[in-house]
């Protein structure tokens, strides 16, 4: 099957390169899983096509004066299993392409790890980095407002993603309670833990990177790691797997790659954070970023954003194990390459779905107005993650198919029976 074999309602929505590819990959895997579970060209286009896309303008006022407007979107791909859920970035390049493949990426996560939810995502066109502090709460709460008709702790509940952090969902919630005529803190999650944030949320993604890699390997100990994508998620990938004890011997952020026999990734952490990035790192060698993607490891972990491994590099990739912390970071001719080679991809479905599992933790404390510690959150988040690595290795072993399809099959089964269940509203 290529690319093009498969019917969609989506084809209207374009974007950039990278928004185009990533829309493009998750339609072909979608096909895949289709195919697979033997459904009908109704439900394809169904599953295909987004329940709700928004464009908005974000008018921003810079510190000089100037007025620039920037544009916002929100897509919510799928609403069968429960109510929207999926982070807001805020990148240069996101556009609507990109936020509804992100979005159909996570209605098969959410359906895959056995969470009620359905599958969004959110972004503003814009670079963080270049703005005051002001003029970025001004651009996420001009923002929250625009999209404020979809979204609510019953409808949509935001999160942190790409650019985006505890204080942005802090000022979504204060934006939206202040409309709202109250305060509420289930409307979005990743929040401080003063606003109603649960203990965990910060790094789940990360805990549940490093729980699947070492449910993988079976004995993390020794085994050479290495992180493309020193950031949100992959800094703390990087410290709990070489906490499990594994080797982590090469990490690379967008200002540099480095490499040593093993890393202390908590020295490196604290100079990135103070140098803001891993640039001029005194106690490494610096490599390139392909250097980093092709070394011999055990483990590769994919952290950044979406087509890291592609066609034109997939041959070169050495490391047996690759587990996708960020979303998308393999493209399905990569996939074909890897698969010949004989390398295990821990697809990003499951890999990086700590996060999304710890915000529906955070929703439901938030709904019962209670609170768990550090512990009981860690110990849900790893048995969620952990059974479905289990029913995901079982399916692929049984029926001789990719982590990838498998993974896809069990959350597009899912949602497809939702819909069956509650039939077609006339």
């Amino acid at each position: 099957m290529t690319i093009t074999d498969f019917p969609t309602t989506t084809s209207g929505i374009r974007g950039g390169v990278a928004g185009q590819q990533a829309l493009d990959a998750a339609q072909f895997q979608l096909a895949e899983a289709v195919r697979f579970l033997g459904l009908d060209d109704g439900l394809h286009r169904m599953l295909a096509t987004p329940r709700r896309s928004l464009t908005v303008s974000v008018p921003v006022r810079r510190e000089d004066g100037r007025m620039e407007v920037v544009q916002g979107y929100r897509v919510q791909h799928n609403l069968s299993r429960g109510p929207a859920k999926g982070g807001i970035r805020f990148h240069p390049d996101t556009d609507l392409a990109e936020v509804t493949a992100l979005a159909m990426w996570m209605t098969w996560k959410c359906a895959l790890v056995g969470i009620p939810y359905g599958g969004a995502k959110g972004g503003v066109a814009v670079n963080p980095d270049q703005l005051t502090v002001r003029e970025l709460e001004r651009v996420t709460r001009r923002y929250a407002n625009e999209i404020q008709p979809l979204i609510g702790p019953e409808k949509d509940i935001p999160a942190p993603d790409v650019g985006t952090d505890e204080q942005t969902m802090a000022w979504i919630m204060d934006t939206y309670s202040v409309n709202a005529g109250y305060s509420v803190p289930g409307v979005v999650t990743g929040k401080p833990t003063l606003l109603g944030g649960s203990l965990g949320r910060a790094g789940a993604t990360s805990r549940g990177v490093q729980i699947v890699a070492s449910a993988a390997l079976g004995d993390p100990a020794g085994r050479t790691v290495a992180v493309q994508g020193f950031g949100k998620v992959g800094a703390l990938a990087a410290q709990y797997l070489a906490d499990a004890g594994c080797r982590v011997v090469a990490v690379s952020d967008a200002s540099a790659a480095i490499c040593a026999e093993r890393l202390d990734v908590a020295d490196v952490r604290a100079w990135a954070a103070e140098h803001g990035g891993l640039l001029g790192y005194p106690r490494a060698d610096a490599i390139s970023h392909d250097e980093l993607i092709e070394m011999d490891v055990d483990v590769l972990v994919p952290a950044a954003l979406e087509g890291a491994l592609t066609g034109a590099n997939a041959r070169r990739v050495r490391a047996r194990l690759i587990v996708e912390g960020a979303n998308g970071p393999t493209s399905p001719e990569a996939d074909l390459i890897l698969a010949d080679q004989g390398t295990t991809i821990v697809p990003d479905i499951l890999a990086n779905a700590g996060g999304v599992i710890v915000s529906y933790l955070e929703w439901v404390q938030n709904t019962q107005a209670y609170s768990w510690s550090a512990d009981e959150v860690e110990v849900k988040l790893r048995d969620l993650m952990e059974g479905a690595f289990r029913e995901v290795r079982t399916l692929s072993a049984d029926r001789g198919i990719s982590l990838r399809q498998a993974a896809h099959a069990i959350g597009v089964g899912r949602v497809a029976e939702a819909h069956r269940l509650r039939g077609l509203y006339p």
